[in-house]
């Protein structure tokens, strides 16, 4: 796989995006996590989140301003969530209980720091945190004054004690009335650059102190600092970010002031000085830095409109039941939405930027255990996860190339894709294709291309639709059974496909380079794919425009109209379809609507490669409506039926087969049957249309299969040729084994890479069967 594209393929999914609120908050605190944990009772667990990137945490829960609210939403389906008030009450429930972090082991590296407010005091906790000796000086007589002088009722003195002792527990010095200047004098600033590895100028709003001639001024009197970086004229000296803002909060005024800002602002510094230390750039990848937007797509209009918890008290705040129950209100937001359509998404637990993580580290594996080949192939390729997807972003594209990439390399488990190749290699040999023109027609006008599945499932259909082509349509059309090559796309076989299309472009010329008019719409696809310059057309836009043959009302209850999802974008063909359903008198019901359809399952083949997801998802579809259903491709309407939901195919309305009928009661024909129908629909139309001499091949002997055997058999794919070739040979050689306790013979056949076993008894002139099983195990004698 090339590692270029699979970046570009991660780059499409949004899920790893941070919602809305934690991008906004210049910290980026984990609200959605804590709203969780909160809305489940765990107020500890909340806080341990809170307080792993909020520094001073008792202080901001009372003073935040939070721009988290703002992007929050729920906003948009009933009102913000009050983060603010929730922090504060998580704080007031759980800051006492949760141990404070022990002070840190020393590297040998010294940090000072001029000014303790926010922003000196955050950037002395992440210095501090990442084990620098950290001495904070400040010219007032105690920390943080300015923020005392808050109002008591929103951050209490015993709020600003209990951050500054937990400063002081990681080993921060706090030394007070230690005005710092420039120059070299006792507290010059040349002094303690000269005594320290690092000096980080944090003076606070309003202030600018006297630091000159050390580092360099403005005119403006503050310090000439890199924008990016906060580097000064001194090498050793860096200042925080100073907001422009100069309203005096000792004066009361803190209408403009940003606290989590300042906090930001100290941890940017801090980060900057720490690069400094280890040599490092002071500038490279900080782009994640601060407040930002995000781009996590979220459906809001999925979550109904939930009102805002006013608490009982709001001078206190919320108490512990309101606090869990406005934290409820949280969605929360994520994306995942392809995973919430797609029942293959969903089984392997995470998300598609995960999924081709673990696609791509499983295809670049050259010994070991390959732990993701089931989720590869497991795939149905239907393309719903790109409808879905913001950015239209398909794991089918993802998975098919990883296929083709393990049979490149020889690393595709043969059993998951041995079947379909089997049966694929059957459709297209010579037994059971067939490339005539009409009869009485050197070269055609038109081609039918009824496909592998209806020919199998309704061998009459075909009949009849050949019927009515010719009778509609001048100049000749002719028949082509074959196979369009869909398996072996979906398995990842290149080499198989360019047989498949080059056998079909050498028939096509033969036959005079007609438009092709095909009853699949997987064909369909494949068709316009491998053969641009083919004029494919479905053969439901053809009915439409030559019209339907004369056939009696229907009388039908409501159907579900399910589409295949190979015709997901066919816009016309979907049109056709529901304009034939209403001229046939049918009320159609829609399901999600035809773009977004899903799979039946047997898309990409994963009903061989991961049969247990295949079956949820038909479950799902079929479980979506009590309706019978309506399908027009043959394939999901057999894996319908043998879901027991009851499914009609729409050519049973437009060639009804006779009075009475039950189209929707029409069982699956399984797997042998399926196979014996395209071979005796070929002899039929040699003998009827072409009036050759053929006669149906008769089974080598007669074996009776059970309902419930059958139903086994179907489940394992052995086929009844299977079965009946293996007790032809032990009846032929003797080679076989008797049960004492049942009188049941049992014999084995080994057929290419699989071996059949069979358990049978003989009845009349003939075989019962009573079990079958295969296995790929080969058993070999020592030398």
């Amino acid at each position: 796989m090339d590692g270029e594209q699979v970046k570009a393929w991660e780059a499409l999914c949004v899920e790893e995006q941070p919602p809305a609120c934690v991008a906004a908050c210049p910290l980026h605190v984990d609200f959605r996590g804590m709203a969780e944990k909160i809305a489940a009772g765990d107020f500890v667990g909340a806080f341990a989140l809170y307080a792993r990137v909020v520094p001073l945490p008792a202080i901001l829960a009372h003073v935040c301003d939070h721009p988290c609210e703002t992007a929050c939403r729920r906003a948009e389906a009933g009102g913000a969530l009050r983060i603010a008030a929730l922090e504060r009450a998580c704080v007031e429930e759980a800051y006492a209980v949760l141990k404070r972090a022990p002070q840190r082991l020393r590297r040998p590296k010294s940090v000072a720091i001029v000014g303790v407010g926010l922003a000196g005091l955050t950037a002395a906790h992440d210095l501090a945190m990442k084990g620098h000796a950290v001495t904070v000086f400040e010219a007032d007589a105690t920390a943080l004054e300015r923020l005392r002088h808050f109002d008591p009722a929103i951050l209490p003195p015993s709020a600003i004690e209990a951050d500054l002792g937990g400063l002081v527990s990681l080993g921060v010095e706090i030394r007070c009335r230690s005005r710092i200047v420039g120059g070299d004098g006792p507290l010059g600033l040349d002094r303690l650059a000269e005594n320290h590895d690092a000096v980080l100028l944090a003076p606070g709003r309003g202030r600018t102190p006297a630091f000159a001639p050390t580092v360099a001024l403005g005119p403006d009197g503050r310090v000439v600092a890199a924008a990016g970086s906060g580097a000064t004229s001194h090498p050793k000296i860096f200042a925080a970010h100073v907001r422009m803002s100069e309203a005096d909060p000792v004066g009361g005024d803190f209408a403009d002031y940003s606290p989590i800002g300042s906090a930001h602002d100290g941890r940017r510094a801090a980060n900057t000085i720490d690069r400094f230390l280890q040599g490092a750039s002071l500038t490279a990848a900080r782009g994640d830095e601060g407040g930002h937007a995000s781009c996590l797509y979220v459906e809001v209009s999925a979550h109904p409109p939930v009102a805002p918890i006013d608490p009982a008290d709001p001078a206190h705040g919320y108490d512990h039941a309101e606090a869990i129950a406005e934290a409820a209100r949280c969605f929360p937001c994520r994306c995942r939405e392809c995973v919430k359509a797609c029942e293959y998404l969903a089984r392997h637990g995470g998300y598609p930027k995960r999924y081709v993580r673990e696609i791509w580290n499983n295809d670049g594996i050259v010994m070991g255990n390959r732990k993701a080949n089931r989720m590869i192939d497991g795939c149905t390729l239907c393309g719903l996860c790109a409808e879905i997807c913001p950015n239209d972003l398909s794991m089918g594209e993802v998975c098919l190339d990883a296929r083709r990439s393990m049979v490149r390399r020889g690393k595709m488990p043969a059993s998951h894709h041995d079947f379909a190749l089997r049966e694929f290699a059957f459709y297209r040999s010579a037994e059971a294709t067939l490339a005539r023109n009409e009869p009485g027609f050197a070269a055609s006008e038109v081609v039918f291309f009824p496909g592998c599945q209806l020919a199998g499932s309704d061998p009459d259909a075909v009949v009849a639709i050949w019927s009515h082509l010719r009778a509609r349509i001048s100049g000749g059309v002719g028949l082509l059974l074959d196979c369009c090559g869909a398996p072996a796309h979906w398995a990842g076989r290149v080499d198989l496909v360019e047989e498949a299309r080059a056998a079909f472009e050498t028939e096509w010329r033969r036959m005079g380079r007609p438009a092709v008019v095909t009853a699949c719409a997987s064909c369909l696809k494949m068709l316009r794919e491998l053969h641009p310059d083919v004029p494919a057309e479905s053969l439901w836009t053809r009915l439409a425009a030559i019209g339907l043959p004369e056939a009696p009302p229907v009388v039908s209850p409501p159907l579900s109209i399910h589409d295949p999802c190979t015709a997901r974008h066919d816009h016309a063909t979907q049109a056709a379809v529901r304009a034939i359903a209403a001229a046939r008198g049918l009320e159609v019901r829609e399901l999600d609507g035809a773009d977004r359809t899903t799979c039946c399952g047997y898309g990409g083949l994963s009903v061989y490669a991961d049969p247990e997801t295949a079956d949820r998802i038909v479950e799902r579809r079929i479980g979506q409506s009590e309706d019978d259903y309506l399908a027009w491709c043959a394939m999901c309407r057999d894996t319908f039926a043998r879901h027991g939901k009851r499914t009609a195919h729409l050519l049973d309305f437009v060639f009804p087969k006779s009075d009475g009928d039950d189209p929707a009661g029409r069982p699956d024909p399984g797997l042998s049957a399926r196979r014996d129908a395209r071979l005796r629909l070929k002899a039929r139309l040699l003998r009827e249309a072409w009036g050759e001499t053929v006669s149906d091949d008769e089974p080598i002997m007669a074996i009776q299969v059970p309902e419930d055997v059958r139903l086994d058999m179907e489940r394992k794919l052995i086929l009844v040729e299977d079965v009946t070739r293996t007790i032809a040979e032990a009846e032929a050689s003797g080679r076989r084994l008797k049960d004492p306790a049942s009188g049941r013979l049992i014999a084995a056949h080994r057929a290419g890479e699989v071996t059949y076993w069979v358990a049978y008894e003989p009845e009349g002139d003939g075989f019962v069967l009573r079990r079958a099983w295969s296995h790929r195990m080969r058993v070999e004698a020592k030398p």
